[in-house]
């Protein structure tokens, strides 16, 4: 039996585990900054910021960017601390 497996980095990830994630590791201020949404820089929230998100496919393209971006930095730091 031969496994396929997936190419797509973001196979699996949901877009609140994403917002969680940008959130807990830049802060809403920065995130704010980077991505410069009004669900981001006005009283931020992941709920809030899930349901304009959904609704809004240029924005979801940045998040996932960026935590494209943010994810490969941090792997790519792993394998050179090991």
């Amino acid at each position: 039996m031969m496994l396929t497996m997936n190419k797509d980095p973001l196979h699996g990830v949901t877009l609140a585990h994403m917002v969680e994630d940008l959130s807990d590791y830049y802060g809403w201020s920065e995130l704010g900054r980077l991505i410069p949404v009004r669900c981001f820089t006005h009283d931020p929230s992941v709920s809030s910021s899930l349901k304009f998100l959904r609704r809004t496919p240029w924005a979801r393209e940045k998040v996932e960017a960026l935590y494209l971006e943010t994810w490969r930095r941090a792997q790519a730091a792993k394998r050179g601390d090991d």
